[in-house]
């Protein structure tokens, strides 16, 4: 099977490549990668010939544009990327009758429900920031294309996602965590802000599954086992690493940023073809800390 990534060199973009290549059905060739040089959000218009050349037989559309302050400041920006050129991949992919796979989020909920329940594929989406809208209209404008259309079109929604190359949470915590200690102070780690931890490399396997086993098709919500808050995102994390530092647990309003993040958008798993959940996030952080560590000791932490 032909199996081409869009975004391919973005944080899930290589862990789905390196998945791909160890999957036993993607031929000798391997996965199709698209990094930004070969097709850009910015200029949609090129995927017909980009299809032509690659003959690809299932798409999975993993870039977007995922800086949430920069979508909130630039609206129309995140429309362009995260909608309308998801639209125009989609027109495309359903004309040449493929499979398409798009990765969406769990910022397409408001997050405001209070009964405590996670949302399900099929709760209302109502966003409350600009990023979560433009990846609502995204998967809006992928299902109009497959609308009567012979291929299966999937939206596969996540949360919290980390991974290589770094500059993610338990990246940047782990920063934070640094000066704190420097400056003889506490840390200051949201505490009213849920979620569901993904680990890259877990969520590019889970993608995989679905297509090898025929089941694109529909929306399926993937995370790792478990939810938690930022602050207790971070003292696992710290717990893991051997790191004594002292957590002030404060409300997301403490921080003025330009984007408003749901509070509690945590997503209900849906099964996957081999019935086995995702792992737990706390063990699949575990797998992740060392080459963290390693990666920031290079440059001199």
């Amino acid at each position: 099977m032909r199996v081409a990534v869009t975004g391919a060199a973005g944080r899930l973009g290589r862990a789905l490549v390196a998945a791909l290549a160890d999957s036993p059905y993607t031929g000798p060739g391997g996965p199709i990668a698209w990094t930004r040089s070969t097709w850009d959000l910015d200029d949609p218009g090129t995927i017909g010939a980009r299809l032509r050349a690659d003959r690809p037989e299932t798409v999975v559309h993993a870039a977007a544009w995922t800086d949430v302050d920069g979508c909130a400041r630039e609206p129309e920006l995140a429309r362009r990327r995260n909608a309308e050129a998801t639209a125009v991949l989609a027109r495309a992919c359903a004309d040449s009758g493929l499979d398409l796979l798009v990765v969406s989020t769990n910022e397409v909920f408001d997050g405001a429900r209070t009964d405590g329940q996670p949302y399900g594929p099929d709760d209302l989406a109502s966003p409350v920031n600009a990023y979560g809208a433009s990846k609502l209209d995204g998967e809006r404008a992928a299902a109009a294309a497959y609308s009567g259309a012979p291929g299966r079109l999937g939206i596969a929604r996540t949360s919290w996602l980390y991974g290589p190359p770094g500059n993610d949470f338990p990246d940047k915590i782990l920063a934070a965590a640094d000066r704190a200690r420097d400056a003889g102070e506490g840390l200051r780690v949201v505490a009213d802000e849920w979620g569901s931890p993904t680990y890259s490399a877990d969520l590019a396997e889970a993608i995989v599954e679905l297509i090898g086993d025929g089941d694109v098709g529909g929306v399926h919500h993937l995370v790792n086992e478990g939810v938690t808050t930022r602050a207790g995102w971070a003292r696992e994390l710290f717990r893991q690493a051997g790191i004594e530092v002292t957590i002030e647990e404060v409300p997301a309003s403490t921080w003025q940023r330009a984007s408003t993040p749901p509070l509690r958008a945590v997503l209900r798993p849906t099964p996957l073809p081999s019935g086995e959940p995702m792992r737990p996030w706390t063990e699949a952080m575990a797998d992740y800390l060392p080459g963290l560590r390693r990666r920031r000791s290079m440059v001199g932490r």
